[in-house]
């Protein structure tokens, strides 16, 4: 059976496999999981260090969610706000919370009738694991559009 790593050094193979799949944060802006019909329309929203400033790749992000509620009736929305562990725990929940309200906002310029959300701040909570290693991606803000088929 034939080895990749020679000496402790890994095959030019092994190094494309491994690296073409790797993303750095600043191309990682969000995700949409794609659900059929009147299903949830979830979405996470990321953000840069101490910031709550949603960029423009975000922003097509929430307007495509907004898109995909479109002949649906919406029930309501939740927006959850989450910060990693830098910083001082009560900066960090006032983070999640602007990163949550900066979402909904968008959403609401997107007129998606957000009347009834449900805003949620984790800041920090969370973003330690039992054995004290840091959670990554914990810069975002995560997105729950509750649809039903319109009446």
């Amino acid at each position: 059976m034939a080895s990749f790593a020679t000496a402790g050094r890994l095959t030019p193979l092994v190094l494309a496999l491994g690296l073409a799949g790797c993303q750095s944060w600043a191309e990682m802006r969000g995700r949409l999981v794609d659900e059929p019909g009147c299903e949830p329309v979830r979405a996470e929203i990321y953000f840069e260090p101490d910031s709550a400033a949603i960029g423009p790749e975000a922003q097509a992000l929430i307007a495509e969610a907004a898109r995909r509620a479109e002949g649906c009736r919406l029930q309501h929305v939740e927006v959850l706000g989450l910060a990693d562990a830098a910083g001082a725990p009560q900066a960090n929940l006032a983070l999640s919370k602007a990163r949550a309200e900066a979402v909904t906002a968008a959403l609401a310029a997107e007129r998606l009738a957000v009347s009834d959300v449900r805003l949620l701040a984790a800041g920090e909570a969370g973003a330690v694991t039992p054995q004290g290693e840091l959670q990554p991606m914990r810069r975002r803000a995560e997105i729950v559009l509750r649809l039903a088929d319109p009446d």
